[in-house]
């Protein structure tokens, strides 16, 4: 009786070798395709983004400008808002060419609405002491523009900017 050579069950057959430097070969360009796919979709997502917030802003400076010409007359607060207006669309415009967020920006628009609640608290016979509170807080993010501005000047991120100020 010949003896026949049974192949054991859920083995592959002898006739399709499994080459793993192909397998590796591949599994290197699904994650090369879906490493660039998914760099592609989020840009796609943070440009959307930029031009929803970009049209929010002037949306909103528009609505405010028609509003101060509805009343006949516009006040200081009234001002410091479109000055914010003017920052928010600055930092999404600056955004779009660089790259970059510019913290400095985010610090200015600070600045400015705590500028504006001062004004209300003045006006509203606030105590002292809040508005003194409310005036340090205007100075600690003043300094720390102030700091931004030294360190990126004197300690810029990118060697070929060395010497320019508008670096964050």
């Amino acid at each position: 009786m010949s003896q026949a050579h049974a192949t054991p069950p859920n083995t592959p057959p002898n006739d399709t070798p499994i080459d793993l430097r192909e397998l590796s070969r591949q599994r290197r360009r699904w994650e090369d395709v879906s490493k660039s796919l998914g760099s592609t979709m989020v840009g796609a997502f943070h440009h959307l983004m930029l031009f929803v917030i970009g049209a929010a802003t002037v949306w909103a400076a528009f609505d405010a400008v028609l509003e101060m010409i509805n009343l006949g007359h516009s006040s200081v607060e009234d001002l410091l808002l479109l000055f914010i207006y003017l920052e928010l669309g600055a930092m999404v415009g600056i955004y779009f060419q660089t790259n970059h967020m510019p913290v400095r920006f985010l610090i200015y628009v600070g600045i400015t609405a705590l500028t504006r609640h001062l004004i209300d608290l003045v006006n509203s016979k606030t105590d002292t002491t809040t508005i003194l509170i409310w005036s340090g807080s205007v100075m600690v993010l003043a300094l720390s523009v102030a700091v931004l501005r030294f360190a990126s000047f004197n300690y810029p991120s990118d060697k070929r900017s060395a010497g320019r100020s508008d670096a964050d």
